[in-house]
């Protein structure tokens, strides 16, 4: 019986698409105390970690992954653990029984008497098999599949592997770790009768928006291998059923297969956007700009929602106002019946939904998302009005202005601060600086200064998308011509913008969608 009060978790992360994912992987990482994750983990699985959990990359040498720990040094990281009464998540690319040395890490846990249990995960052959269109199994030419390591393969070791009845196997072959003993283990199927004219594809970074696919011949793939220098991680599947392919490519017609598009918006903000991206192809890296959080000083705030019941309206320029307000709201211990004397004016519908999530309908807002439209529409009424505007600590001012100078009594209030991000991420620092990224997109005036600021000269690595022309003019006159700028200003009309400035995409119909945040 297991000893410790800690358990262990041993998770197949899947070939690389978080979406891959299985739930019941997703639901262990988010309790595990300490995750330790092979570097081939898609850093954005990660994400559904605890938070405050360690989180330690195994690391490989020479790639950059941190410090490399042999297997033994595992397995002490995870007794260790457990036995200290943590959860731990060990992590594996793919499915953990394919080549993922669980049986060894397995016996160090039961000889420690330590609890786990084996999370499976889709594998990198199924992966290959599904996002480059060739069927494992066949039922005309592939009875079965067999799963190879390549490692296994070379003369050069003493236990390499007997290749002579897998050339009369009557199935697909599928080679993992294959590619830099391929021309050994090729030569040899074909010496033992394997038809030199086997079709093979090879699949690179399967699942991700870096899928490369490439097809030839068993005899011709040493070749292929050397001329285009390719290198792991890589997929080798062998056999007829490779012929099987669909005629067209769902995985890479995408329209925005190919393309990095990075994310700028606070992270709380950003999934909206980054899911369309990705969804149509893209590869998405993150890098907020701005952070948000609450006011230095509630003071203002406190003696407003003391005074509520003498302003006609509550203005909210922004979803994070939304938020901000309401939730200090609860903390005086008042609900939305405190709401009931003063109609609701909102800049755009992501402010709107925001006030959704509360129960709550704004009784206004203009067909255009900017300020100069929200205070012509608030003007609209007769006589002078008293108005709360609930606003960040920094942004234009002409909201107030233009009410003030109607005669509107104006208040306006800080509940949240924006703030700048200083230090940009060390790797999409790179990946702008080579060329890597093909998009940067850029959601607010405030963003477009921050951006210049962590990036300067850089940002013209990349184009720009816009998400109104307010922003592009942000950017226009500091120097940054915006390549794509949204006519409909959401997480919606910023994609399609992107999708309307690449070359071969038909224009997007309009829609009317989740918006995001302003």
């Amino acid at each position: 019986m297991p000893t410790a009060a800690g358990k262990c978790y041993l998770i197949g992360a899947g070939p690389g698409d978080p979406g891959l994912l299985t739930l019941r992987g997703r639901e262990r990482l988010r309790v595990a105390d300490l995750v330790l994750y092979d570097y081939l983990v898609n850093p954005q699985i990660l994400k559904f970690a605890k938070p405050g959990a360690e989180l330690v990359c195994l690391g490989r040498h020479g790639r950059g992954h941190g410090r490399l720990l042999d297997q033994e040094e595992v397995h002490r990281r995870m007794v260790a653990a457990a036995r200290a009464g943590q959860v731990v998540a060990r992590l594996k690319g793919g499915d953990p029984a394919i080549f993922g040395r669980t049986a060894e890490e397995i016996a160090a846990l039961e000889e420690a008497r330590i609890s786990y249990e084996v999370i499976p995960g889709v594998s990198a052959a199924q992966a290959a098999s599904a996002y480059a269109g060739f069927p494992l199994t066949n039922r005309a030419s592939a009875a079965g599949v067999a799963f190879i390591t390549g490692q296994l393969c070379s003369d050069k070791q003493d236990a390499s592997l007997d290749l002579e009845p897998l050339a009369r196997f009557p199935g697909t072959l599928v080679f993992y770790m294959g590619v830099s003993s391929a021309a050994e283990w090729a030569a040899e199927l074909i010496s033992h009768g394997k038809p030199s004219e086997t079709p093979v594809a090879v699949v690179r970074h399967a699942s991700l928006p870096q899928q490369q696919v490439h097809t030839t011949t068993l005899q011709e793939l040493p070749r292929l291998i050397q001329s285009i220098n390719l290198r792991p991680p890589a997929i080798i599947i062998v056999g007829d059923a490779v012929a099987a392919r669909g005629s067209m490519d769902w995985f890479a017609a995408r329209p925005l297969f190919g393309r990095t598009v990075l994310v700028t918006r606070p992270v709380h903000q950003a999934e909206a956007l980054a899911e369309l991206l990705a969804e149509s192809g893209a590869a998405v890296m993150f890098q907020p700009a701005i952070e948000i959080g609450p006011p230095q000083n509630w003071a203002a705030v406190d003696a407003a929602i003391e005074r509520l019941s003498q302003f006609d309206w509550l203005v909210f320029s922004s979803a994070n106002g939304v938020h901000g307000f309401l939730q200090r709201l609860g903390r005086h211990r008042l609900d939305l019946r405190a709401l009931r004397d003063a109609k609701l004016a909102v800049i755009g519908p992501a402010t709107a939904e925001a006030l959704s999530e509360y129960h709550l309908r704004a009784d206004l807002q203009p067909d255009e998302y900017v300020a100069e439209s929200l205070a012509k529409a608030l003007l609209s009424g007769a006589g002078a009005q008293r108005m709360l505007l609930l606003r960040a600590s920094r942004g234009r001012e002409v909201l107030a202005e233009e009410l003030s100078a109607a005669g509107a009594v104006v208040e306006q209030v800080i509940v949240y601060e924006s703030r700048d991000v200083t230090t940009a991420d060390a790797e999409v620092t790179a990946a702008l600086r080579e060329g890597r990224i093909d998009w940067i997109t850029v959601t607010s005036s405030a963003i477009a200064r921050a951006l210049m600021g962590l990036f300067g000269q850089d940002l013209r690595r990349a184009k720009l998308a816009a998400i109104s022309p307010l922003t592009a003019s942000v950017l226009g006159d500091a120097g940054y011509q915006a390549a794509a700028v949204a006519d409909q200003y959401t997480s919606r009309g910023l994609f399609d913008a992107i999708l309307r400035a690449e070359p071969g995409i038909a224009r997007p119909q309009r829609h009317q969608e989740r918006p995001c945040p302003e």
